[in-house]
């Protein structure tokens, strides 16, 4: 009978660890379209073409409303289990980090650019943006919300989740209370969408993006041959085989390749990883890394480079260090 109590208290132990683990992390952000029409942008000039971006730091401090919803936002997520970065504090995160970027150049002067929404999706790590968009309408003397909200991957892009509505009229609550109403009644659905793609990377891997590139100074291509326990093989099927051994089920496309580039989609990497005994989340960075150091090693003796752009999309580049 106690091994019996014992097994079954250990099995609820596992159970609600691994329920834990499968939480995403998630951040909540007011919509481009809000930041926008209510002058919290920056405009960027690219090589003559002007790009306007939210100013997600301007909008938190002049506009209380979006403040209030955030919060509230956040509440009601916290109330189903689900993980949150807090956007203001990311901010400050962000606005630290930036200035530290600022003085990183690279060998020819140039600087790292990153839009506002890629540095926090760097700096916070968080799995999952949901973007939010709220109007608040009058009829009358009442008014409602109305609201739109997009699940965003912060890995891939994709849109894995979206509701939006609108609530009843009052004459007196408050924005974060109309949104609460307005949203409440969508989100079950929603959430367990949210919890169907986080399900799924669990099961199949994390989709990222990974390029293997030759530096000119490289005195090798992708057809360069190296002795192997199965005779001379090609570098670029030696990575591919690479591939297929640690992306989870095997599953990624070869999507464009030639004698200097390969390039890799819907590459599905682990969740977690072991290192020094202990479950690590695995990243992109990481994951093209340890394809880095099997380069390195014989009968390769490759060096290489990591190069990483943003969470989602990692570059191997050949022929340097």
């Amino acid at each position: 009978m106690k091994k019996i109590i014992l097994l079954t208290m250990s099995a609820l132990m596992c159970a609600s660890t691994f329920g834990q683990a499968k939480k995403p992390t998630i951040m909540v952000v007011p919509s481009d379209r809000y930041c926008v029409e209510r002058g919290c942008s920056i405009t960027y000039n690219d090589n003559g073409t002007e790009t306007t971006l939210p100013d997600y730091k301007k909008t938190m401090q002049n506009d209380s409303d979006i403040r209030l919803v955030i919060s509230k936002m956040s509440g009601i997520m916290s109330d189903r289990n689900f993980p949150l970065k807090d956007l203001e504090q990311e901010l400050r995160n962000a606005s630290q980090e930036s200035a530290e970027t600022k003085l990183i150049s690279g060998a020819d002067g140039g600087s790292i650019a990153e839009s506002p929404i890629d540095v926090l999706k760097r700096t916070a790590k968080a799995d999952i943006i949901l973007d939010l968009d709220v109007t608040v309408n009058k009829r009358g003397p009442k008014k409602y919300v109305t609201f739109i909200l997009n699940a965003i991957d912060a890995y891939t892009g994709k849109n894995i989740a979206s509701s939006s509505g609108a609530g009843r009229p009052s004459s007196s609550a408050a924005p974060d209370l109309l949104l609460e109403e307005a949203v409440l009644s969508h989100m079950d659905e929603f959430i367990g969408r949210l919890q169907n793609h986080f399900d799924d990377m669990f099961a199949n891997g994390r989709e990222v993006k990974v390029m293997i590139k030759m530096f000119n100074s490289a005195d090798m291509t992708f057809s360069e041959t190296f002795p192997t326990e199965d005779g001379d093989i090609e570098l670029g099927d030696i990575i591919e085989d690479w591939m297929a051994d640690n992306c989870v089920s095997g599953r990624f496309s070869l999507s464009d390749a030639s004698d200097n580039f390969q390039k890799y989609e819907q590459v599905r990497i682990p969740m977690m990883y072991k290192r020094n005994g202990r479950d690590r989340a695995m990243d992109t960075k990481t994951f093209v890394t340890n394809l880095k150091k099997h380069l390195a090693e014989a009968p390769y003796l490759i060096d290489s480079k990591v190069y990483v752009r943003g969470l989602g999309e990692a570059w191997l580049i050949i022929g340097e260090n």
